[in-house]
């Protein structure tokens, strides 16, 4: 990559799905049509926020975030 940085480095920080996104995000344009390479990412991510609602993600962390800010303020 013209960064310097490689892809998997940061890839292999995050889940599958997100991984995958960021890898087609990263590559866009260079390795195969970008407007598909986008639509691959596209699908990744409609893929984790389907998994995350299912599992209640987005619930339990907004839940967690307002137990931590309650007691830092008290």
């Amino acid at each position: 990559h013209p960064s310097g940085v490689e892809c998997i480095t940061v890839t292999e920080h995050f889940n599958f799905c997100l991984g995958n996104a960021i890898k087609y995000i990263w590559r866009c344009g260079e390795k195969n049509d970008a407007i598909e390479d986008l639509k691959k990412a596209r699908w990744y991510i409609d893929r984790e926020i389907s998994r995350r609602e299912k599992a209640g993600y987005a619930a339990d962390k907004s839940k967690a975030r307002r137990r931590r800010g309650a007691r830092s303020s008290a």
